[in-house]
Formats: structure tokens, C-alpha cells, sequence
């Protein structure tokens, strides 16, 4: 693990991979590490050509965390987004976009793919629409456009997600049953959950951070985004767009929309997939992700100069 120092944020990062290759960043979803992109899952990218960056989001896993910003709670949110207001939140989704393009910047990397899952990929979506020139590609996994007509997720899932979990340090069994039971429950059909690997997933992540208060600060910057498709409209670099089929969290009309919204995006629904990136869909998601990065890849050397080098 490495650390960039970005202005007044911390953030740690993994590369894998040889440097000189094209650079794929990926980036985690809200409240999650890292290590959710498994060390399996970026070896198999590098093993396709690319230099792959993983890195935890401010307030996750071993970045800086904001503990002197505000933290409103889900309920203070949909109050205020209910009543035309706009809530006080720590930051906005623009900052975490901001802080992944200072960390490419710290790396010397002129441009990357962008992957991005659930919040990491809305995060990937504003990257692209604000910074296109530092684009190759994007692949928006399991995410929406932000469109408020969209369908929501399912009661049970809205009401698991909003109770809190007993604290690891008090009830480390009772946490980590509340964990496998939401983990089940956003979970697909088209394979067996793996109860022991996410425990174990789970607890490295508790060993690493644990501070649900940055999971709501995530979840303030998320849901008070607004409306993104005036700005997916401009997106101009291949655009893949994965949703699973079964996904109850962020329903795959959203996944449709996104695609619908990003002119010539590509739309895969992944059939029996939940919200989550389990290893049977490894090779249909890296298989995906690698056609529309040569797609990125092949664009930008037609728009350089001629005798100009990549150089990303």
C-alpha cells in the first residue's frame, strides 16, 4: 500500500502491475475499501495489459477521514431533499471525483479507463463528464444516472441499509451477522453466496477502518448528486454500462438509464447478478471492461497528432 497526499486528504492506493502500461483505475463504492476490487480481480486486469490503481476513497479503509465534518443522518437528508432544500453536507461527489484525478496526477498518469462500482461509479461518471481529457474509457458498474423518476430500491433493502450495525468492538458476531445478511440479501441468484469469504472480507476491512460515519458522509454526497444526465450527455469516450439482473439495491432500470443518457454507451445485464461482483462474473465483467478500454485505447491515438506517443 502506498499514500498520495492530496491537498488536505490522504488517500492510500494499490498499484499492480507494470507502470508503463495503460493505467485502469478503479474506484470502490460508498463506505467499502479498496479491497473490495479483489487482489484476484486486479491481477486478472494486469494479466490483460493494464496497470491497474485501486485506492480508498476519502473517509474509507486507510485514507484521511473528515471526522470534523458534518454528518447528517439518512433521515435529516430525505427531509431536506423532500422539502426543496439543500441539506449541509461534508462534500460533494465533484470533491471525490477531484481527489481520484489528483491521485493520477500524482502517479504522472495522463489518462486512465475509469471503472467504477455502485458510488464508485457515479464517482467514475462525474470524472469523465468533468475531466474527459483525462479519459480513455469509462465502465459504470451497478450505478444510476441520478433521474429522480427512477424506480427505488426495494423497503427491506432501504430498511437494513438504514439500521445501524452493532459496533465490531462490542458485538463482533453481531456485526458481522448484520453484514452477512444485508451482503445475502443485495446478493444474485445466478451463483451460491460465499458466507465465509465475506466474513472474512468484512473483518480485513474492520482490521483496516471502521467508521460508519464515513459511510454516511458518502451517502450525503451521493444523494444529494441531483440529476446527472444534462452531463452523461457529454460524455464522449466508450462508455460500458454493467447492471446485474437481480440487483434489488440500485434496480437495473437505473443501470438502463445510465446507458440510455450516455450517447453510444454500451448496456450489459449481466443475468442472476446481484449488487455485488462475486468471482463467477469475473471473466464476463473483465472481458467487457477490456473491449471497451482498446475501444478508449484505439480513439485516443487517432486524435493525436501523427508521430505523437502514447503516453498514458
Amino acid at each position: 500500500m502506498q499514500v498520495a497526499k492530496i491537498g488536505d486528504v490522504e488517500l492510500a492506493f494499490d498499484s499492480f502491475g507494470k507502470e508503463y502500461d495503460e493505467a485502469l483505475l478503479l474506484i470502490s463504492g460508498a463506505g467499502t475499501q479498496m479491497i473490495r476490487w479483489t487482489d484476484t480481480f486486479c491481477e486478472l486486469l494486469v494479466a490483460r495489459g493494464f496497470r491497474v490503481i485501486r485506492f480508498d476513497n476519502r473517509d474509507a479503509g486507510y485514507s484521511t477521514h473528515l471526522v470534523d465534518r458534518p454528518t447528517p443522518t439518512l433521515a435529516d437528508l430525505r427531509a431536506a431533499l423532500m422539502t426543496g432544500k439543500q441539506p449541509e453536507v461534508p462534500y460533494s461527489l465533484l470533491d471525490m471525483a477531484n481527489d481520484a484525478v489528483a491521485l493520477l496526477d500524482s502517479l504522472s498518469i495522463e489518462r486512465s479507463h475509469i471503472v467504477g462500482r455502485s458510488m464508485g461509479g457515479v464517482i467514475a461518471q462525474v470524472i469523465t463528464s468533468e475531466h474527459s481529457q483525462r479519459v480513455l474509457s469509462l465502465t459504470s458498474i451497478m450505478s444510476s444516472s441520478g433521474n429522480p423518476t427512477l424506480p427505488q430500491a426495494a423497503p427491506d433493502v432501504m430498511a437494513m441499509m438504514s439500521c445501524a450495525a452493532p459496533s465490531p468492538a462490542v458485538d463482533l458476531e453481531g456485526f458481522l451477522a448484520h453484514s452477512v445478511a444485508f451482503a445475502s440479501r443485495i446478493a444474485g441468484t445466478g451463483y451460491t453466496f460465499d458466507e465465509a469469504a465475506h466474513r472474512a472480507l468484512v473483518l480485513e476491512e474492520v482490521r483496516r477502518s471502521y467508521d460508519p460515519d464515513g459511510f454516511r458522509r458518502h451517502i450525503a454526497a451521493v444523494g444529494t448528486g441531483g440529476d446527472r444526465r444534462s452531463r452523461l450527455q457529454t460524455i464522449n469516450v466508450p462508455t460500458l454500462v454493467v447492471h446485474g439482473t437481480d440487483d434489488p439495491l440500485v434496480l437495473p432500470a437505473c443501470g438502463e438509464d445510465t446507458a440510455s443518457s450516455i450517447p453510444g454507451a454500451k448496456l450489459l445485464l449481466v443475468d442472476g447478478m446481484g449488487h455485488d461482483i462475486p468471482p463467477t462474473f469475473y471473466d464476463v465483467l473483465i472481458d467487457a471492461i477490456e473491449r471497451t478500454a482498446h475501444s478508449g485505447s484505439r480513439d485516443a491515438e487517432k486524435a493525436k497528432p501523427d508521430g505523437q506517443h502514447r503516453s498514458s
